[in-house]
């Protein structure tokens, strides 16, 4: 969510499309902020455990947004879940912080530029969730998931790099995949359109791929402002960022918006637990396991989230658009596993 996958960057340690390559730094993953998930990093096969922990992460990361939907369908507004879920994230990722004893320095200029991500991610996090207050989550990930392209996009503008051929090739891919999933033809009979028939829904694609557009920003920016920060402390800074600014935001709007019963704290609670478990999750297991915080496995979020969607929240979508699904998802995990 970028930071639902977001090592932060918005992230995940990752250098944005380009020819420009990194070092990758020994001080641990790069955050996730959607959400979060970033699939440009060198490759390395996991160990069986491994790939069976990354799932995991990726199925908790697809759980906090179908929580969220739950708690929003039970009174929760936007900006109290944006709230909830980067305030606990960061006080998690702080202990991290602390427990590994990372170093809290940073110039002035890393200072301004992380404030600016922090503001970036913030604008990401509210698109992402109205989107998933307003469409079926996995289609509202799915459309997240064009974040690629915009990373290409804008790496090509504010730093001059020419989009990879792999990036090229995958762009048509994903936009067909994205056209199946939102139904946008209306070709699936028996299931709702995603991107058409209602102000409602056309909302939600919007601010889907506004939030795509966004993070994409946010990916190209550490990679050559920050880089040199840990991706743990880059993460902490940023939620704690995110979160005040959502309770600021809702102090200007009057106020937070609590659950209207049970279910809504029910839902509230497990959008912030799951978050901040697949967080501490790849900060402290995944890199004793040889893996980065950042592997295209992660990508596979979309598909948990439509699974978890059809099996707690009764949404269904029709086999075009499992088929678009799998084109988009296929289309990045590819990006990402390909090798340099």
């Amino acid at each position: 969510s970028a930071p639902g996958r977001m090592t932060l960057g918005c992230g995940r340690r990752m250098h944005p499309p380009g020819r420009v390559r990194t070092r990758r730094s020994a001080t641990g993953p790069a955050p996730p902020a959607a959400a979060v998930t970033l699939a440009w990093m060198q490759p390395v096969t996991p160990s069986p455990r491994a790939f069976a922990l990354l799932l995991l992460v990726a199925c908790l990361f697809a759980g906090n947004h179908v929580a969220a939907r739950f708690a929003m369908d039970h009174g929760v507004d936007v900006v109290t879940a944006v709230a909830a879920r980067s305030l606990g994230t960061a006080a998690v990722v702080a202990l991290i912080v602390l427990a590994y004893r990372v170093p809290w320095t940073m110039t002035a200029r890393q200072a301004r530029v992380m404030l600016l991500i922090g503001v970036i991610i913030a604008v990401q996090s509210v698109c992402l969730y109205s989107a998933v207050a307003r469409i079926p989550v996995g289609v509202a990930l799915l459309a997240f998931n064009t974040y690629p392209l915009w990373t290409a996009l804008w790496a090509r503008l504010l730093y001059g790099h020419r989009p990879e051929r792999a990036v090229l090739l995958a762009m048509p891919v994903i936009l067909l995949g994205l056209a199946l999933a939102l139904d946008v033809a209306g070709a699936v009979t028996g299931a709702a359109p995603a991107a058409a028939g209602s102000s409602t829904a056309a909302e939600g694609v919007a601010y889907a791929v506004a939030a795509a557009a966004v993070f994409g920003i946010a990916l190209a920016l550490p990679q050559h402002e920050v880089a040199a920060l840990d991706g743990r402390l880059r993460s902490s800074l940023t939620m704690a960022q995110v979160g005040v600014m959502a309770l600021a935001g809702a102090a200007v709007t009057g106020g937070l918006q609590g659950p209207a019963d049970a279910a809504g704290w029910l839902g509230l609670a497990a959008l912030t637990a799951l978050y901040g478990t697949a967080f501490t999750l790849m900060f402290t297991i995944l890199p004793r396991l040889g893996v980065v915080g950042n592997s295209p496995i992660l990508n596979i979020e979309p598909v948990a989230a439509l699974l978890l969607a059809w099996a707690l929240l009764g949404q269904r979508i029709g086999a075009l658009q499992w088929l678009g699904a799998l084109l988009v998802v296929g289309a990045v995990m590819g990006l990402g596993l390909r090798r340099r």
